[in-house]
């Protein structure tokens, strides 16, 4: 019986060898109020997870990944920069309206466990806890209520203040000011985090000062990088261990000023639980659904057509070193390889909660030597993941691109027409609220022209928004905020 592939496999012939080792991957800092990336979720059929588990097969209910619309195949992050990409777009991944990305293994790629369990943040944050991460913090005073968050030290002017939400996953962020010049009784001053012009300290120093607030905030055992530098400040991002598995998307920040005090940070404090336990799928089955993903998201799965390029002339650059843009205005798929393979979890929403599934995280670089990013791909087998089903809703509603906050009050942004009048209303659940825009055409003889222009309305909650996911219900992607 032959066993050759067909040619657009790209991953290779099927190895089984032991999985490569654990290798620690370097996080972006965690900001307050900041940013956010989207997860793999798309699942295609696949023979990876044959006859394992057969307990997990028995009670494991299926997993209903909440997938972000329009988002790229693959979740990133570069691991030479801390700027965060423009929204909606994962760090170091092209934007989804470009070309599809193909991703090519250099070497074998491992199988992994044969199942993994999934980690949920549930439940609320007590006083307790957020004492003790405030008293590894320097910060004198007892927790106190402030709408939906634990707060300790000062709101005002120039001090320390950490602000802890309760309900899960306890998102912490921390900030210490200090005055930038002497203040006159009665005046306002200015606030700076350290004084400036002064030089980082080392990467020991940094982790030697970042270990008791990580200690608190339940995250000791965490694999540290201290490489990250803001000015003169030194940034210690910690990745957790959870259950054994190395995590993606659930870093500690902790900034450490020149002075070697911790002047900020951010991270989460409520410990997840453990929940069903999947069938997984080895890398290559992984590598297969993320490549199928890609092509999902553009033309790499058709032909294309060839490049009109003319003749160059003397001088001019050959077509070879041209971008090729076929005749029917797509780009050629991009190609990436992937130098690394590792099996742990990675921050995905499931029925719009915070959960950390198991997942490959792909060690990827576009050319020789440059520089590296991580891609993740959900591992669980598919027949396990939750099909969305089909869009149901009118026709005439619209597309939610961003929302803000405050209270019971959530105002949403879309794009809408002149033409028309449009409605906002929400439907609220213990994990999201769901959020719909409905259009109805004026009843007018007036000719109206047909202008698109951004509008926004106001919905008022049942309830503060909290930690709960905004989703669009036309699309039934999550909203960022914005």
């Amino acid at each position: 019986m032959s066993t050759e592939r067909p040619d657009n496999d790209v991953t290779g012939p099927r190895r089984r060898r032991p999985p490569l080792a654990v290798a620690s991957v370097a996080a972006a800092v965690l900001l307050a109020g900041g940013g956010g990336a989207y997860w793999a979720s798309t699942a295609s059929g696949g023979d990876g997870a044959a006859d394992s588990g057969t307990a997990a097969k028995e009670s494991a209910p299926l997993l209903a990944l909440d997938s972000a619309a329009d988002g790229p195949a693959g979740t990133s992050r570069d691991s030479t920069s801390p700027d965060a990409p423009p929204p909606g777009i994962a760090p170091g991944e092209p934007d989804p309206g470009g070309p599809p990305v193909i991703y090519r293994a250099a070497g074998e790629l491992p199988d992994g466990p044969d199942e993994a369990a999934v980690h949920h943040a549930r439940g609320t944050v007590a006083s307790a806890d957020v004492a003790r991460l405030a008293g590894a913090l320097g910060i004198p005073g007892t927790p106190r209520t402030e709408g939906t968050s634990w707060v300790v030290g000062d709101d005002d002017g120039p001090g320390a203040l950490l602000k802890v939400t309760k309900q899960a996953p306890g998102t912490w962020t921390f900030a210490r000011t200090t005055p930038s010049e002497p203040c006159e009784p009665g005046q306002m001053c200015a606030n700076r985090s350290s004084e400036p012009g002064g030089s980082p300290v080392s990467e020991k120093a940094a982790k030697a000062a970042a270990v008791p607030v990580l200690k608190a905030a339940g995250q000791d055992d965490a694999a540290l990088d201290a490489g990250q530098l803001m000015g003169d400040v030194r940034v210690v991002n910690a990745d957790p261990k959870i259950d054994g598995l190395p995590t993606y998307g659930w870093s500690t920040g902790v900034q450490v000023g020149p002075d070697g005090e911790v002047t900020g940070g951010s991270g989460h404090l409520k410990a997840l639980e453990k929940g069903a336990t999947y069938p997984a799928v080895g890398a290559d089955e992984a590598l297969k659904q993320l490549n199928a993903a890609s092509r999902g998201k553009g033309d790499g799965g058709r032909d294309i057509g060839g490049c009109a390029t003319p003749v160059p002339l003397e001088g001019e650059p050959k077509p070879s070193d041209l971008q090729c843009v076929p005749s029917n205005g797509k780009r050629a798929p991009v190609t990436k390889t992937v130098q690394d393979a590792v099996f742990g979890l990675a921050l995905n929403y499931v029925d719009g909660r915070q959960t950390l599934v198991p997942s490959w995280l792909f060690t990827v670089r576009q050319a020789p030597g440059g520089p590296e990013h991580i891609v993740t791909q959900v591992a669980v087998a598919p027949e396990y993941i939750e099909k969305p089903d089909a869009p149901t809703t009118p026709s005439g509603d619209r597309k939610v691109t961003s929302y803000s906050a405050d209270g019971q009050t959530l105002e949403v942004t879309f794009w809408g027409g002149v033409c028309s009048t449009y409605t906002a209303s929400a439907e609220e659940s213990a994990g999201q609220v769901r959020i719909s825009i409905t259009e109805k055409p004026q009843e007018s003889k007036k000719v109206c022209i047909m202008i698109a222009k951004e509008l926004t309305r106001t919905v008022t909650l049942e309830k503060p928004l909290g930690d709960r996911t905004v989703i669009d219900a036309a699309s039934g992607g999550a909203v960022p905020r914005g």
